[in-house]
């Protein structure tokens, strides 16, 4: 058991050595986090503890200003309920502008709350009923609806980002608890599935629901040594593909998802995502 110290001069634990791998994989902790076994008088720094001395030294995210700590209540999103309230006096016009407007801006914002705000479906019917209203405007709505579908499309653009993130963290966790090494090719959705929550959620495009695994996991990592890739943060991990479970190749299986457009999800082998135009897959890093 450990003790780590946050930036906020604050002293966390004792937790488990798992906690801290966990952690370290969230770029919550990076070399120069402080860390001291339980019970122990002195201070030391995370590169200086054989367990996580290989873990830091790859290059991790910027350590953030605290540990984690227990997540928030989840609450009504404000902005739901102020987009349901618009859309009920709709016919005024204006208001029911301003509530397509705050249904999609809370839309987003539920998405990337990770679970801490709820009210997706005061937002969406706040947005029909807005919506119903501005129909009879045609020429509000010739304005509105593109605007709109853009915001559509970039919500799910974000959402789909946000499970690649997600894919590579658990891919990580994996080969951490695994001998540093990455899960072999024919197996990995199978073999992360329980760092996901064993859900399958995550390995699904927002814009093409229905299938397994949108994503395809680069084949040249297979059983290779987290530790060893030297370029992580140009090195694909995981990519927009046609459907497929345990689907594992190279470049030639990348293909765009419907949000996307002419561009491909990426995530790379230090966890971080980006979006990449179809024709910039073949400059990109794909050997570790």
């Amino acid at each position: 058991m450990f003790k780590v110290m946050g930036m906020d001069g604050k002293e966390y634990g004792p937790v488990s050595t798992e906690q801290v791998r966990t952690w370290i994989g969230q770029g919550r902790l990076n070399a120069q986090s402080r860390i001291k076994a339980e019970g122990a008088a002195e201070w030391g720094t995370l590169k200086d503890v054989p367990e996580f001395a290989a873990l830091v030294t790859i290059p991790q995210p910027a350590a953030a200003p605290w540990l984690p700590t227990p997540e928030a209540p989840v609450r009504t999103s404000g902005l739901a309920i102020a987009a349901l309230v618009c859309g009920l006096f709709g016919f005024l016009i204006l208001p029911g502008l301003v509530g397509i407007i705050l249904g999609v801006v809370a839309l987003i914002g539920i998405q990337k709350s990770q679970g801490r705000l709820r009210g997706t479906g005061m937002a969406i019917t706040g947005l029909c009923i807005s919506g119903a209203f501005m129909l009879f405007l045609p020429i509000m709505a010739a304005m509105l609806l593109p605007a709109l579908a853009k915001a559509k499309t970039r919500a799910q653009s974000i959402q789909c980002m946000n499970h690649v993130k997600q894919l590579n963290l658990a891919l990580m966790m994996y080969a951490t608890d695994n001998n540093d090494r990455f899960p072999p090719a024919d197996q990995w959705c199978d073999l992360i599935k329980p760092y996901t929550g064993g859900s399958t959620m995550m390995f699904q495009c927002p814009a093409e629901p229905g299938g397994r695994c949108a994503f395809s996991y680069n084949a040249s990592l297979a059983n290779q040594k987290l530790s060893n890739n030297q370029s992580p943060m140009k090195t694909v991990l995981v990519f927009s593909s046609a459907d497929g479970w345990n689907q594992s190749g190279g470049r030639d299986l990348a293909k765009a998802h419907k949000h996307g457009a002419r561009t491909i999800t990426v995530g790379f082998a230090d966890g971080h995502t980006e979006m990449r135009r179809i024709e910039q897959m073949q400059s990109l890093q794909w050997e570790p």
